[in-house]
């Protein structure tokens, strides 16, 4: 065993359910194997901000209501500029890379860190990589995210529950589509993923699921829609992934121009141009949220746990992923060289769809 004694933990990236479980299970087993444990606030910007931000972590901080809520107890950020940095006055101050690098190894020595756990995307693993390697300290990384394509890993935290809350919201939505005769679209998160709208979609009940790893033509959709009516079913739900575009290429945004946002209200107008009473919902950030599902505290524990046994064999740079059912590890390095993981087109969710009859674009 290496003499591993005191470690950080931060999480960064957007937040999901399932965060604090992770946190929690970093905690008790560092602490279980006598070693200091200190939750770094607001992602890397605890340890770049003067004073620093942090707490030293015990079992005792986990009573309720912390184990079981969602989002992070710890704070989060992924506004991707850490260069711009608040002072305890309020003002601002923008960091070089060189003051960065060395805020991140000084705020390191004053912590007496010897390793740090970042429960985040491969994206945040990597930049936190580095600034490990400066400071000479060793990095584990937990995968985290409700799109579920992180690559090296068949599941991410905060996935379980985010498809749960969806399929949840197609139950509810199905009531009110069923009482007005209405098609109801509902548009969820993932980015250039599927993989949430797809599962959640089945296990919703929905009869069509548009995702942006599978191509579809409007008058597809609109027939399914048509045929459902003309066999006696006068309501619909239709589930549509917030990366999917417009036949002619286009994605739709939110107001900030980034950020996917409106593809429902596309499909709901030309629906209802086409005699459909139709609805669009936005679930948001409806998503992140919420006490994690069982799936999603088994499996934010089993990387806690998995985590603190790399440090202690002395492993560094690397990412702890679920592959084949089995809880391992790879090298940070090989993980970055994977692209995220999207649905596969030809995969068994989208047989199962099909199968099921649910339109799930042109085969």
């Amino acid at each position: 065993m290496t003499n591993v004694k005191r470690i950080g933990v931060l999480t960064s990236g957007g937040d999901c359910s399932g965060l604090n479980t992770a946190i929690r299970g970093v905690t008790f087993s560092a602490i279980t194997k006598g070693w200091e444990v200190y939750g770094i606030h607001n992602a890397t910007d605890g340890l770049f901000v003067r004073p620093m931000r942090y707490q030293k972590l015990t079992m005792a901080d986990f009573t309720c209501p912390y184990a079981t809520m969602g989002g992070t107890m710890l704070g989060t950020n992924n506004s991707g500029n850490a260069h711009i940095q608040e002072r305890a006055d309020g003002t601002i101050e923008e960091l070089t890379d060189e003051e960065l690098n060395q805020r991140f190894k000084d705020g390191i020595k004053e912590l007496g860190l010897s390793a740090l756990v970042v429960i985040g995307g491969d994206g945040s693993m990597a930049i936190v990589s580095k600034y490990c390697k400066m400071a000479g300290i060793s990095m584990i990384g937990i995968p985290k995210t409700i799109d579920n394509d992180a690559p090296g890993t068949d599941m991410a935290i905060g996935f379980a529950t985010a498809k749960s809350i969806v399929a949840d919201a197609l139950d509810k939505l199905d009531t009110t589509a069923t009482s007005h005769n209405r098609v109801i679209v509902l548009e969820v998160m993932g980015r250039g993923a599927g993989h949430l709208a797809l599962e959640a979609g089945i296990a919703g009940f929905a009869d069509a699921i548009l995702i942006p790893e599978v191509s579809y033509t409007y008058e597809g959709l609109r027939e399914c829609l048509k045929k459902s009516r003309a066999e006696g079913r006068k309501h619909a739900l239709v589930v549509v992934a917030e990366g999917v575009k417009t036949p002619d290429g286009k994605h739709s945004f939110a107001t900030n121009g980034k950020t996917f946002g409106g593809i429902s209200e596309y499909f709901a107008t030309r629906l209802q141009a086409d005699g459909f009473n139709v609805r669009a919902n936005i679930l948001g950030h409806i998503q992140r949220a919420g006490s994690p599902v069982v799936e999603d505290r088994l499996l934010a524990s089993q990387f806690a746990v998995k985590a603190i046994e790399l440090l202690a064999e002395g492993k560094d740079n690397r990412v702890v992923v679920h592959q084949n059912g089995q809880i391992t590890d790879m090298d940070l390095n090989d993980v970055l060289k994977i692209s995220n993981t999207p649905v596969d087109p030809n995969g068994e969710m989208v047989k199962t769809a099909r199968s099921l009859g649910i339109y799930v674009g042109e085969k």
